[in-house]
Parts: C-alpha cells; sequence; structure tokens
C-alpha cells in the first residue's frame, strides 16, 4: 500500500494528455451545472438537493423548503414556433393558440417531424400533452391521400389504415385526455374513445375509433387477446406512454410488459410503431430512454423544474410523533392550519388535498372552527367580494348543508360523490375567488384544470382497495396536486406543501426531488409476465425468454445497479449482457409455472409448451399464485356456495383486509345473503364472500371502504369467475361448469340463478312482483305460450300488463333441440344437433350476436364429453352442430345429455335426454387382411412382355401391399375390393389389372371415378405408359356406355355415369364390358354410389366383374358386400401398413376460428416448415383462398425473425437474375411478392400459365412453400416432405340460414391432404393443426381408417332417379334399392339411417314407402 502511495506522490499534476469530455445530450436542458440527474453521488444513489434548500426545525415539525429552479437561459437557436407557421393540418388542431411554448417549440422538429422514438421528461403542467398531440398530427399526416385537391383535411385521412394507444396512469385522468383530444381532433372526424375496465368497446367501436386512451393494465390484458381487441396491436403505429416515471412503482412491472412485447412486435411483424414517452423529471432518464428504444442524441428530451409554467416553492413537512397517534393527529390538524392562515394572510386561495371524501367535511369544519378560536376569521371571509350575495343567493338552492354552512366561513369542499353541479359551483366559486380554502380529494387535480396559489397535501396515507389498506400516496399523486399550485398567466409563483409524518419526509423529499434512480418492479411480476408471453407465442423456450427480458427496464437497470437486483460486480465484469442471470431467472419462472401446470418446461431442450390452464390464466390475468390455490380446491361437484369460497380464496383479494368499524355491517349483511359463509366475517376471504353476494343480492354498503371493496370484489370477481369456467370447461367437467356459468352469470347481471329469468327486461316494479308472487315456478317458455289477457289475470294486473309480460317472455333466448343419431364404427357415435331459433330478435335487447354453449354431457352429469361454443345472429333460424363421441367396447351408457346454456342470459337453458339402452350400434370389424412377410415379387411374375415393358423404369419389385394383393387381383375374376393407406401402390395394381383386361379382343374396361380431377390424374398416368393397341379415352358423352371399336379403357365421373346410364334403355344390352374398376371409394357419394347400383343392376347377368379401390376403412365389410366381392377377394389393409415414412402430428389451439387463429398458427406452422431437411418443400393447406396472401406474410414475418433476411424461403442458391426471369413470366404481377420469397398459390383462382410456372418454381426448388386453399387439394398433383393443415374449419353457407356456418373439413379430404406427404423417395411429415375438440376424432379416422357410410338416402339424386322412373311398383324400387350400399347399411348400422329394425327388406320397404310418400307430397 505504502508503494502504491509513494507512485501516487510522484505523478505530477497535470501529464499533458487531455480526458475525454463528459458526453453532452443536445436536448438536456437543466439550470444545474451536472446533468441533474445521471450523476450519482459516492453512494451511488443520492443526489444533491438543490442549492439554496432551507431546513427548519420547529416542537411540531420539521420543515425542508426547496427554492424554484433557475431558469435555463434560451440557446442561440431556441424560438418559439407561432402556430400561423405551422401546416394546416397541425393549425387547426391547435385552435385558441398563438404559438407553441418553449418546451413544444423546441421538440416540433423532432415530435413532427420525424418517427423517432421519443422520451420527454418536463415537469407537470409544462404541456407535454401538447407534445404528444404532434406525435398523433404525426400519424394522421402520414396516413393522407395525396392529390386531393380541395377537400376537407378530414377526409384526406384514411382513418382504416392506423390506430393510436394513449396509456394514461389512470381512468380519471383517461377521461380528461379523451375529452381534450376529442374536443381537438373533431373537425379531422378522428374518434377518440376509452378503453379501461369500466369502458369496454365492441369490435365495431374498435373499428371506428382511431385514437385509444388506455390504462397500462387494460393495454396489458387487450394485448393478450389473439381475438376482438387483441387484434387492435395488428394496425398500431403510435404507442404513447404517458407517465413514464410509474416504473419505479409496483405498476411499474406492467409497463416494461407492454413495452417489450411492442418492441418484440416491431421486430416480428417488421412494422414501425412509434413509442413515445411521457414522464415528469426523473433522474435516470438515459435508463429509461434506453428501455424505450429512444436515441439519446435525436429523441431524448430532459427539461427540469425550472420549466414550469409557474415557478414552485416545494415545502416538505414532517410532523412529530409516532404515525397513526393521537399526538400526530393533533399536530397534523394544527400544522395544516398554520400554513393555511398564513397564506390566506398574504392574500392567496388554498386547496388542502385530504384523501377520503368525509375528510374534505371534516378538515373544513376543522380548519373553520380553528380560525374562529383564533381570531382571524376575517381573513378567511370573503363577504366583500363583488358577487358574493349572488353566489351565496346559488349555494341556498343546493341540498348540501355543509356546503351552505361553509362558504359562509370562505370555505369550500369538493369530491366525486358530491352532485355534478355542487362540484361545478365548487369550481366556478373557487375560480372567481369567492373561496378562499377549498378542502377538495386528488380526484379534483386529476379531473380538473382548477389552479391555487398554494396547494396543501394533509397527510399522505390513502386507502387502496385494491390491497384493502391505507398506503403511502403515490409520487405521481403529489406530482400532479404540485402541478395545480401557481395560476400561469395571473401569477409568478406557487407553493406545493406536504404535509406528512416524520419517518415518511425524507422518502417524498428523495422522490419529488428526483433524488432516487428509478429502479425497476419487474422481478415481482416476472412469472406472470412470461405465462403470458408463452401464452402468445412470443417466448417459446429459455433463448426467447432470455431475450425478452433484454427488452425490459430490469435489464437495463440490473447492468447499471446490479446490486440491488442480487448481482455480484464481478459477474457483470464477467458477464456484461448479464446472459447467466437473465436465463437463471427464466428457468425459475419457467419452473415455477410447469410446477404449477401453466406451462409444460422441458429442462433438457428448454422449450416451453402454454397449457390450457397457462392460456386461461394469461387471459383472464390471473396470478399463478391463485392457480395454485384452484389447483387444490378445484372439484367435479361443487355447489355455488363451494364456488364462491374458492374464488374468495383467491390471491386477487389477498390484500383486502377486516377493519373493526366494519363488522357489524359485514354480520348484518351475512344474515341476509343466500349461500353460507365460510370463515364468516373473521376471515379476508370470508369478508370477500359476503361482499360479493351482498353485490349480487344488490343490498347496499354504507362504509366508503366497504363500498370501495365491493366494487373491487364485484370487477375482479366476474374475470376471475369467467377464469374458473374456462378451466372447468378445459377438464370436461360438467357439473361444475353448469354451476359456474350460472355465478359468473350472476356476478354480470347481479342476479342469482333462482330469481325470476325476465328481471333481466326493463319491466315495471309491479309486474316484477306480481310475477315473484304468482307465476314464479312459470318458465319463459310457458309464459311466452300464454296470451296477454292470461298473463294478466296470472299475476293479478291487467292485460297490458300481460302483454309487457308476453313481449318479454318472447325475446327471451330460446331454442327447441332435435337430434338424430348416426354411429360411425361399433364404437363411435356422432350426434348430429340441430338447433331451431323460437324467440324473437329484439336488436335493442340482444345486439347483433347471442352467444351460448352447447354441450354433451355424460349420464352421471360429471363429465363433458363434447362441447361447442356458438352464436345466433339476427338471420339465423337454425344451427346445426355434430358431436363424436366415444361409446367404450361398443356397450353404450344409459343415456347422455344435451344441454344448452346462454352466455349472456341467466335461465337462458334448456336440456335434452337422449336414452341410448336402445341404440343399435354396428358389430366391431374383422375384415382387415394381416400384412403378411412375403418376399417382394418382380414385375416379371405377370408374363405379360407389353405390360412389363409399361412397367420398366416406374416399378423395379412390387411392395408389401402389392406383392400380397397381386395374385387376387390378377389371376382370378374374382370380384375384388382393394382397400389400402395412400402411396400403397393401389393405382399401379389397377392399372396393370385393366392393361391386362383389355388385352383380350373387343374387350373394353370402365374406370369410374368421383370426380374430374381424379379422372383428369388417371388419364395423363395411363396415356404415359400406354401399351401399344389400347386406347384410352375420357368420355363424357352421352354414349358413355356403348361398346366402343377394339380395345379401350375408358374413364368416366360417377355424376356422368348416373345421367347415361338413367337415360339408357335398360333392354340395350352392355357387351364386351369385362372390368369395371370404382376408383376412390372412400369419396363415394349419392351420385357414384346410385350410378354403380344401376350399372351392377344392369350387368347382372353378364360376366362382368367389378373392382373397387379405396384408402383404408374402418369397416370396408358391407362396402365389399354391395360389389359381392367374395371373403378371399377383400384387400383390407390399415394405414399403418404403408411401407413409406410418415409422420402425423396433431397441434391443438382453443382459439375460436378468426384472423387471430392464424396469426397465433403462423408460428408453429413456420416452425413445421422448418423441420424438413434443407431445400425440402412444403404444401400449407389454408381454408380458403382469401387467406392465401395474409397467411404468406405471417410466414414471410417469421422468417424474417429468425432468420434476420427478407430472403424469406428463398433458397439461397438462387440468383437474383435467374428470379428475375421467372417473375417476368407471370401474368399476375400481384404474385411477384410472395414468390420472390420463396412462396407459391396453387387454386382455381390463379391463371392457368401462372399455376402452371407455380408448379414449375416448385419443382425447382424455388417456390419452397405452396399454400393450397381446402377446395384445391382434389386438383393438386405434388407431393411435398411436409405437409402443414392450417386449421379444420371453414365457413360455408347454411343449408336453411342466410348466414355462413362454421363446417369441419371432410375426412376424405383430410385423407387427400395427408396423401400429399406420402413419398416414395423420402420421409413424409403431416403436421394437422386443428382444435382441441376435433383432435380425436381426426386423429382416430387417420390412424384406423375412414368411416364410410350411404349418403343415398334422402339425397336429391335419388328423388330425381325416382321421379323419371315413376313406373316402377314399389317392389320394383325395392330390388333396384336392394343393389345399392344403402341396403346393406340399414341391417348393419339402421341408426344411422333412422331405423329401428335390422331387417334389411323392413328397411327398405319403410325407406321406399317414403319416398313414393314425398313424391306424391313434395311439400
Amino acid at each position: 500500500m505504502e508503494e502504491t502511495f509513494r507512485q501516487n506522490a510522484a505523478r505530477p499534476l497535470f501529464n499533458g494528455s487531455a480526458e475525454p469530455l463528459p458526453e453532452v445530450l443536445p436536448h438536456v436542458y437543466t439550470s444545474t451545472l451536472m446533468t441533474q440527474g445521471n450523476v450519482l453521488s459516492q453512494f451511488g444513489s443520492k443526489y444533491m438537493l438543490p442549492m439554496g434548500t432551507v431546513r427548519d426545525m420547529d416542537e411540531q415539525f420539521e420543515e425542508v423548503i426547496i427554492p424554484p429552479a433557475r431558469p435555463v437561459p434560451p440557446r442561440v437557436t431556441e424560438r418559439l414556433i407561432p402556430v400561423s407557421e405551422l401546416d394546416p393540418l397541425a393549425r387547426g388542431s391547435f385552435p385558441g393558440y398563438t404559438a407553441l411554448n418553449r418546451i413544444q417549440s423546441i421538440v416540433f422538429p423532432t415530435a413532427y417531424g420525424t418517427n423517432e422514438n421519443m422520451l420527454v421528461c418536463a415537469p407537470t403542467g409544462a404541456g407535454k400533452t401538447d407534445v404528444a398531440m404532434l406525435t398523433i398530427l404525426r400519424v394522421l399526416d402520414q396516413h393522407r391521400s395525396t392529390g386531393s385537391g380541395n377537400a376537407p383535411i378530414g377526409s384526406t385521412v384514411n382513418r382504416s389504415s392506423f390506430k393510436i394507444i394513449y396509456v394514461a396512469p389512470m381512468k380519471a385522468l383517461a377521461s380528461e385526455i379523451v375529452r381534450k383530444f376529442s374536443k381537438r381532433l373533431k373537425w379531422l372526424n378522428i374518434e377518440v374513445r376509452e378503453l379501461t375496465g369500466d369502458m369496454q368497446l365492441t369490435k365495431a367501436e374498435i373499428a371506428q375509433t382511431q385514437v385509444i386512451v388506455t390504462t397500462p393494465e387494460k393495454w396489458d390484458v387487450v394485448t393478450r387477446k389473439p381475438t376482438g381487441e387483441g387484434e387492435l396491436a395488428s394496425s398500431l403505429k403510435l404507442l404513447i406512454i404517458d407517465e413514464v416515471h410509474l416504473l419505479n412503482e409496483e405498476r411499474g412491472a406492467v409497463i416494461e410488459t407492454i413495452v417489450a412485447r411492442t418492441l418484440r412486435q416491431v421486430e416480428s411483424s417488421q412494422s414501425v410503431i412509434r413509442i413515445v414517452g411521457l414522464s415528469a423529471t426523473l433522474p435516470n432518464y438515459m435508463d429509461v430512454a434506453e428501455f424505450l428504444s429512444v436515441s439519446r442524441y435525436k429523441g431524448l428530451f430532459y427539461f427540469d423544474s425550472s420549466f414550469r409554467p409557474v415557478p414552485l416553492e416545494q415545502h416538505f413537512i414532517g410532523i412529530k410523533g409516532k404515525a397513526g397517534s393521537a399526538l400526530s393527529k393533533k399536530n397534523l390538524d394544527e400544522v395544516t392550519f398554520k400554513k393555511v392562515s398564513e397564506l390566506v394572510a398574504q392574500g392567496h386561495q388554498v386547496m388542502v388535498f385530504v384523501h377520503a371524501r368525509k375528510e374534505t367535511v371534516k378538515t373544513a369544519l376543522a380548519l373553520r372552527e380553528a380560525s374562529v378560536l383564533k381570531n382571524n376569521s376575517d381573513d378567511f371571509s370573503c363577504e366583500d367580494h363583488p358577487q358574493w350575495s349572488f353566489f351565496r343567493k346559488s349555494i341556498g338552492e343546493s341540498r348540501n348543508k355543509e356546503m351552505k354552512l361553509l362558504f359562509d366561513g370562505g370555505f369550500g369542499i369538493h369530491h366525486a360523490g358530491m352532485l355534478r353541479s355542487d362540484r361545478n359551483m365548487m369550481e366556478r366559486m373557487f375560480e372567481a375567488r369567492a373561496i378562499k380554502v377549498l378542502c377538495c380529494t386528488a380526484t379534483l387535480a386529476w379531473g380538473v384544470n382548477l389552479p391555487a396559489h398554494a396547494v396543501i397535501i394533509k397527510g399522505t396515507q390513502v386507502y387502496d382497495s385494491s390491497k384493502g389498506a391505507f398506503v403511502d400516496l403515490s409520487v405521481l399523486d403529489v406530482l400532479q396536486v404540485f402541478g395545480r399550485a401557481g395560476r400561469p398567466g395571473l401569477e409568478t409563483s406557487g407553493e406545493g406543501y406536504i404535509c406528512t409524518t416524520e419517518d415518511k419526509l425524507a422518502h417524498y423529499l428523495d422522490a419529488v426531488t428526483s433524488q432516487n434512480p428509478i429502479e425497476s418492479q419487474f422481478q415481482g411480476g416476472l412469472i406472470d409476465s412470461l405465462n403470458a408471453e408463452i401464452s402468445l407465442g412470443t417466448v417459446a423456450n429459455t433463448r426467447d425468454g432470455v431475450r425478452w427480458l433484454g427488452y425490459t427496464y430490469l435489464f437495463v437497470r440490473m447492468r447499471k445497479n446490479p446490486f440491488i437486483y442480487g448481482i455480484s460486480r464481478d459477474a457483470t465484469g464477467d458477464d456484461p449482457q448479464l446472459g447467466s442471470k437473465r436465463h437463471e431467472l427464466i428457468t425459475a419462472a419457467a419452473q415455477k409455472l410447469a410446477d404449477t401446470g401453466m406451462i409444460n418446461f422441458d429442462r433438457n431442450s428448454g422449450d416451453f409448451t402454454i397449457t390450457e390452464l397457462g392460456r386461461i390464466a394469461a387471459k383472464y390475468y390471473i396470478r399463478y399464485t391463485s392457480i395454485e390455490t384452484f389447483n387444490k380446491e378445484f372439484r367435479q361437484r361443487m355447489s355455488e356456495a363451494d364456488v364462491l369460497g374458492m374464488l374468495s380464496m383467491s390471491t386477487e383479494f389477498d390484500q383486502i383486509q377486516i377493519r373493526e368499524s366494519e363488522v357489524k355491517e359485514l354480520e348484518q349483511l351475512m344474515e341476509i345473503v343466500p349461500c353460507a359463509v365460510k370463515g364468516g366475517t373473521d376471515t379476508s376471504k370470508g369478508k370477500v364472500n359476503i361482499l360479493l353476494q351482498g353485490y349480487i343480492s344488490r343490498q347496499p354498503v354504507d362504509d366508503f371502504a366497504l363500498v370501495s371493496d365491493t366494487a373491487y370484489a364485484a370487477q375482479n370477481g366476474g374475470r376471475i369467475i369467467r377464469a374458473l369456467l374456462e378451466i372447468a370447461i378445459s377438464r370436461k367437467w360438467a357439473h361444475v361448469t353448469a354451476v359456474l356459468m350460472g355465478m359468473s352469470k350472476a356476478i354480470e347481471k347481479r342476479l342469482w340463478p333462482f330469481d325470476q329469468p325476465l328481471k333481466q327486461f326493463n319491466l315495471k316494479a309491479d309486474v316484477f312482483y306480481g310475477l315473484e308472487r304468482w307465476a314464479d315456478e312459470w318458465s319463459p317458455a310457458e309464459l311466452a305460450a300464454s296470451s296477454a289477457v292470461e298473463l294478466g289475470n296470472l299475476v293479478h294486473l291487467n292485460e297490458n300488463h300481460g302483454r309487457a309480460i308476453l313481449d318479454a317472455a318472447k325475446r327471451f333466448p330460446s331454442v327447441r333441440i332435435t337430434y338424430s343419431l348416426r354411429p360411425l364404427g361399433f364404437d363411435v357415435l356422432k350426434i348430429a344437433v340441430r338447433l331451431k331459433r323460437t324467440f324473437t330478435w329484439d336488436k335493442g335487447v340482444h345486439g347483433s350476436a347471442e352467444p351460448f354453449w352447447l354441450w354433451v354431457e355424460d349420464h352421471d352429469a360429471l363429465n363433458v364429453l363434447q362441447l361447442s361454443h356458438l352464436v345466433f345472429r339476427p338471420t339465423t333460424d337454425f344451427l346445426d352442430v355434430d358431436f363424436v363421441i366415444s361409446i367404450p367396447d361398443g356397450q353404450p351408457p344409459p343415456s347422455v345429455t344435451i344441454r344448452f346454456v346462454s352466455d349472456r342470459w341467466m335461465g337462458a337453458e334448456d336440456e335434452v335426454s337422449i336414452p341410448l339402452d336402445t341404440l343399435v350400434m354396428p358389430v366391431a370389424s374383422h375384415s382387415h387382411s394381416p400384412l403378411l412377410e412375403l418376399p417382394f415379387l418382380s414385375p416379371s411374375v405377370l408374363r405379360n412382355p407389353a405390360v412389363e415393358s409399361v412397367l420398366t423404369g416406374r416399378l423395379h419389385n412390387f411392395n408389401a401391399i402389392q406383392t400380397q394383393s397381386l395374385w387376387t387381383l390378377i389371376n382370378t375374376k374374382w370380384h375384388s375390393l382393394l382397400c389400402a393407406p395412400v402411396g400403397g401402390g393401389k393405382s399401379i395394381l389397377i392399372q396393370i389389372l385393366a392393361w391386362m383386361t383389355v388385352a383380350e379382343a373387343n374387350t373394353w374396361v370402365l374406370v369410374v371415378t368421383p370426380r374430374k380431377s381424379v379422372a383428369s390424374e388417371i388419364l395423363a398416368d395411363l396415356r404415359a405408359s400406354r401399351v401399344s393397341g389400347v386406347s384410352i379415352e375420357h368420355n363424357s358423352t352421352p354414349q358413355a356406355l356403348d361398346r366402343p371399336a377394339g380395345r379401350v379403357i375408358r374413364i368416366v365421373t360417377a355424376t356422368h355415369l348416373l345421367q347415361t346410364i338413367s337415360q339408357r334403355d335398360p333392354r340395350k344390352p352392355l357387351q364386351g364390358l369385362k372390368l369395371v374398376v370404382c376408383e376412390n371409394l372412400e369419396q363415394l357419394d349419392p351420385a357414384y354410389e346410385l350410378g354403380v347400383s344401376l350399372l351392377r343392376h344392369a350387368v347382372q347377368t353378364y360376366p362382368t366383374r367389378f373392382v373397387g379401390a379405396s384408402s383404408s376403412l374402418s369397416d370396408p365389410a358391407d362396402l365389399a358386400a354391395w360389389l359381392q366381392v367374395d371373403p378371399a377377394a377383400l384387400l383390407s389393409f390399415r394405414p399403418s401398413d404403408r411401407d413409406q415414412s410418415l409422420t402425423t402430428t396433431p397441434h391443438t389451439f382453443s382459439i375460436p376460428h378468426s384472423a387471430s387463429l392464424f396469426k397465433a398458427m403462423a408460428k408453429p406452422a413456420h416452425a413445421a416448415i422448418q423441420s424438413a431437411a434443407s431445400g425440402e418443400s412444403a404444401v400449407v393447406f389454408v381454408p380458403s383462398r382469401g387467406q392465401c396472401r395474409s397467411i404468406a406474410y405471417d410466414l414471410i414475418t417469421q422468417c424474417a425473425l429468425e432468420q434476420e433476411t427478407d430472403r424469406g424461403y428463398l433458397p439461397e442458391y438462387v440468383s437474383q437474375e435467374r428470379l428475375e426471369d421467372y417473375l417476368a413470366r407471370l401474368q399476375d404481377p400481384s404474385l411477384v411478392d410472395v414468390v420472390s420469397r420463396g412462396i407459391g398459390f396453387f387454386h382455381e383462382g390463379i391463371p392457368r400459365p401462372d399455376r402452371n410456372l407455380m408448379l414449375e418454381l416448385y419443382a425447382e426448388g424455388i417456390v419452397r412453400v405452396l399454400i393450397v386453399p381446402r377446395d384445391s387439394c382434389w386438383t393438386l398433383p405434388v407431393r411435398a416432405a411436409v405437409v402443414v393443415v392450417l386449421g379444420t374449419q371453414y365457413t360455408a353457407p347454411g343449408a336453411e340460414s342466410a348466414d355462413r356456418q362454421l363446417r369441419d373439413y371432410g375426412l376424405s379430404e383430410m385423407i387427400r391432404m395427408q396423401s400429399r406427404a406420402v413419398r416414395h423417395s423420402g420421409a413424409g411429415h403431416f403436421h394437422l393443426f386443428c382444435q382441441a375438440e376435433a383432435k380425436d376424432t381426426f386423429m382416430r379416422f387417420l390412424t384406423e381408417g375412414l368411416p364410410l357410410e350411404s349418403a343415398l338416402l334422402g339425397s336429391p339424386e335419388l328423388r330425381t332417379w325416382h321421379a323419371s322412373h315413376s313406373h316402377l311398383d314399389k317392389q320394383q324400387l325395392v330390388d333396384v334399392l336392394s343393389f345399392t350400399l344403402l341396403a346393406h347399411r340399414v341391417a348393419s348400422n339402421p341408426t344411422y339411417y333412422g331405423c329401428t329394425s335390422t331387417s334389411r327388406d323392413e328397411n327398405l320397404s319403410r325407406i321406399v314407402d317414403d319416398l313414393v310418400y314425398g313424391a306424391a307430397h313434395p311439400n
């Protein structure tokens, strides 16, 4: 150490080398020498108090007086910008202004002239709101149409292309901002609305609104939602966050969450979202600027307290005496009076701020009494005011006694509990100086701009209903109140006093004078915020989580001040980006979530996947600690009392405390409420329970804190119970789901489930009394079935009252439920439910939609078997819903129940019990052929050189399925049926059979296909490998069944076959037809079945062979019997028997079918595409053509996020020149954007040359991803390494309704899509993105084979055919129908067709009777 001292002493004082100067920032305006706020003291936290600060000591208090800051002299470049210099858009939005003030003039070039992110730190009242207005006008200016000539400016703004969000810290301030901005932007037709907990917006209102003012918590909730309000975020262009210094308070975690989410959205969507932070003067503004991604040289503006419109002298008074003691209260009253007296004696007006409504009156009366005792009441009197007598008369008209009493002494009161007229009167009187002292609550500081020379904050303990306790007054409120001190334009100074307890003096002194750097509060909310991000899909693993934390203010402060966050100084040196600390935080949070069941966390890979529980918690803003409680308490059977008891245990209510003064009122409430309260009034849980029940029962509450607690309990209770409802639904718990639905509506409607349902209508009190007294047992449906006279008599009133009841009952939501049972296999039952609307639609009552739940529950009412959330609209008459349930071992339960429950209307529910004891289920199938381990045969076994030559180059050996099937198909004349998985080699076997059959002279083969696209495929295949001397034709002429000349393979569609054979003379023989091949029988429709049945009937006396080919079926026995296949010739293989490698992966989603669902699917879809080997292709199936482009852009965005390049899926080896050559060939220029990024579209809406070019680019690997709508899956000729089915629902016009209804993809469509992933050259991956409810059904049939039933019954094809053959008698009709598949299925699966007997003849006779009757009675 001594050596070090000697070296220091030997060092010269000046070494001649210049040290780097401290950084000078261009927009920091401060009167102190140091840039106040970024130079810490040697202790690392405190800053110096300003020069001139005085500290006084008194026996009752300690006072610190901070003088006003010295003004910062204007810089050479500064000038005030006159409003006349602004462009017309900005000029019109500053009415009444002559010039911008100094701060606004300084920020104007950046705010209005650039898109820079900004942080503006300035004192309260310095005009920051107008800075926000300039940034809003910048967005409007950027979304104006050019070249509009002399059109009004408002009409040039494209209002639908942007959204602006203004985040205000309090609802009161949000309302004030809405009022202010609405007024100033009205001339531009810009709509400004509030979106807070109290003010919800409909989707239509959101669409019409350009500027939305919200709170941090509400914006967090909104951006967590993928649907509805959540879609706001996608059109966001400007995010303004007011009072950013809230980061230092508990709510600051929410600001960090929304900023981090926005910054990541900017990155992920490649969109420009400008962030503007507004703040009071704060010390470490550089850190906040870094957090908001603000350039310190361009967007950071700091103005110290000298920029206040009126200089402020601040007085910090620490009252002596223990906090809460009588001495402390006495001293507080005396000191307040002393300061008020001094100020009033100097001729000033004073506003005294207190923290409870009753306290305003108490304080005013105490001050008045003290003035009388001290003999200075004349100082307070305003009797010499010229308008005093006028105001005296006005106040005499008020019913507020205290207001009248206090006015004579020169005192006034103001709080939110007063009538609006009284509050307005007080404001006018104070403004006119007819009152010297106004005692008010902090709402006045937020909501009304009413300045005074001096403001005094009396006490700093304020009741917080969210905590259920008294807490310290927030610094935000102190700054807002101090902002009311000094009257701009009338006075040159103002005074702000804060009277607090001695122990809190240093806290407020540090906070208000910006002495303490603001720290992050994010760690407290990290676990719940992480869950929200995982739910949104923005964080998928620990790497994402670490990156996400890098966007938070926590990350900024951890590097600057590591000790506070538990990090050693060495750790920051070794790891300056704190990667390991962030990893540790994320891993610990993820483990907590995993332990609670909210996510699945793979510790090895670091991957996160959200569970249904986690998704619900994120959606409803439920803390993970509450989920832990629910996991312990939730049961399948719970009563209303149990549900309320569990709800009250939520940690959201932990802060609600029991206070001695409330116990009596709570006990009175407990006696009235209907449900037993566990814990009574002794626990906070019991208190919450009582308050919730009192709220539902509409019981009045007197105590002011209880009123506040009740509102808090109701607001949070409604949200939490909705979350519990979704948890119950996700667990498929029927009984508790019904109870929770009732309780959810109970809190929303303030109505118990046992109350009269018509209370939800606006009927007169005597009508309700009559209904409850005389018709309490009557349901709305029974009331609706009566007449007005009967109802009037029923309730002992007149016909008019009866008509009011009748109108209400008819509008009460109700439905008629009908169903039919359709077994799809021996252990699968489809219940086809039809709902008919039976109520009268009234837009005023029902709005634009009535949502409801429909589910099937087991006979014990314990488990939900299948569930659907549906919506009735004004044009909806019917809704059709299919439920598919499992019947274990083919043994049906005694019954199941269909339950209908309205989402909004209490008592609007119905149930239908479905007896299943007489249900006839089809027997289990044993028709599958086990795949044998045989040596693969070579084509030489055919012993047919011509056919073998055709196969050369296409086939080296037959595969396992072909080897096992070859002998039966080629070497026998039996009718045969080959059911094999897609890619199993059916097509080649059928072609070989056709070639070998036409080898004989003068024979022909008929190939029947279900649709034209299949016919075209087969035609192309056969022509590509033609045997000489054989003609191949696709015949669509009336002569399709006439014998051709020579050897011919003729291809016809099923529709054309039916048309031809129906018109053909039955006496004309069908000669030379050796073989009929029925292709793709899994797509059997009425035309196909009837056409083939009639053909079989026509050739029954000829030796015509029928061979069917189909995808794997779950039960092929009846299909084989229909074609008269010998059991030995039934070759039925399971989907798992295919040779090729195919993996099928389901991905489930619980988001309803909407644009948001596809946005949520984009990231996992991109991951599925990228899972293919390098350069491998992918096909993405989407529900409709209209969605192709938006999904393409979502995928391109995901690519850009991952690879940080705009090439999308375009391979690296494709040069720009080569790409340009292809792009020049596109006829549709709108395709250039996506094709240049390696994505193509394929559907009939694209010109044929472009479609062919897409396929060419796909074959060459330039287009790596082909997006195909559902209806084009049949015509898509290519395969891919990865096939993604993006959603399994589409909208289609309803059969009997004007509405478009949601439909599920057909199973045969799904098999076709899956087939595109079956490749001979490599492994295929099939990714099925579907609703959670549909997963089991789709996966079952994809792995076990498709069910196949006849669709002939009731079809237009059968009726048309019968109409043209009306000469046939009933027996002849039965004979013809006996040739159909229907004849076999009505015996095997009678329930599906509405039959009760298993006798084929009996069921066919009934079908013929119905057919004949229907023809005779068409209506």
